[in-house]
């Protein structure tokens, strides 16, 4: 005797089903959305902001490519272009998304994608004083409606203007033991940014933190090895101690006006060369 086979929805079986408009007009397959970023936001502004946002496979989606782009990249910077370059194209709306890092004692490290915005970015940096900052220095998500009208920052309103930006949101990151800062979103119309925005670019911000995180470390590593086998080189060249060759890259990197990663690495190549030539 055959076994009756239960019927699976559509929607379950991944079929792309066809919609009826209230006239009963039936308009053709329904548009798949776009992927954007999982896992639930660790910044507690969704949660008291009362937002419900993009569907769960949909977050999935994304945060699997953030991962996938963020932990291929070679070093710190090329993580946060990626990560710009993959906000920008996957919040509806955007022109411009923005990543800062503030490391201690160090640069704010930028990438920005997008059509507008670089202006104000620009000035916001040079200032010290924006929306992205508030937020990196408040740990909080900071959001500005109209920033050519907002009187917190009144120093960024002709650049917002002039750039085609007006509605901006800033989502804290906090990369432990290593730096803080911000992803931000620009959008060209005033007024409240969308919940599937503002929840998007919270889990796309945790998510990130934990890869930049990770990437930080292997950075360490690297520079680490780098310098341990410069200080080889010179012991061997020098015949000197362990302390002093330490000493010897430190002011090399001084005088050269270089990091010190840099020129063990320059050291490193040169001992090469000349193992090769003899």
């Amino acid at each position: 005797m055959s076994v009756p086979q239960r019927r699976v929805p559509a929607a379950q079986r991944g079929i792309r089903t066809r919609r009826r408009t209230t006239s009963g007009e039936v308009t053709g397959p329904a548009p798949a959305r776009r992927l954007v970023a999982a896992g639930r936001p660790r910044h507690p502004g969704a949660a008291a902001l009362g937002l419900h946002g993009p569907h769960p496979v949909e977050l999935a989606g994304l945060m699997h490519e953030v991962t996938a782009r963020l932990l291929t990249a070679d070093t710190v910077q090329q993580a946060l272009e990626r990560l710009a370059t993959l906000a920008a194209g996957a919040l509806p709306g955007t022109v411009r998304c923005t990543v800062a890092l503030i490391t201690e004692g160090g640069p704010v490290i930028v990438a920005a994608a997008g059509s507008a915005g670089e202006t104000a970015d620009t000035v916001q940096y040079a200032e010290g004083s924006g929306p992205a900052l508030e937020a990196a220095r408040t740990r909080t998500l900071t959001i500005s409606p109209d920033l050519g009208a907002d009187e917190r920052w009144p120093e960024l309103a002709a650049a917002a203007r002039a750039d085609g930006i007006a509605a901006v949101a800033a989502v804290p990151l906090d990369v432990r033991r290593h730096a803080v800062g911000a992803l931000s979103v620009s959008l060209a119309v005033p007024g409240e940014i969308g919940p599937d925005v503002l929840l998007t670019t919270m889990a796309m911000a945790g998510q990130a933190e934990v890869l930049l995180g990770e990437l930080h470390r292997r950075e360490a590593l690297t520079e680490g090895a780098a310098v341990d086998r410069a200080v080889g080189v010179i012991i061997a060249q020098r015949g000197c101690g362990v302390q002093e060759a330490y000493r010897i890259l430190h002011e090399s990197a001084q005088r050269l006006g270089l990091d010190r990663v840099s020129v063990a690495e320059r050291l490193v190549a040169a001992a090469a060369r000349n193992r090769d030539a003899t």
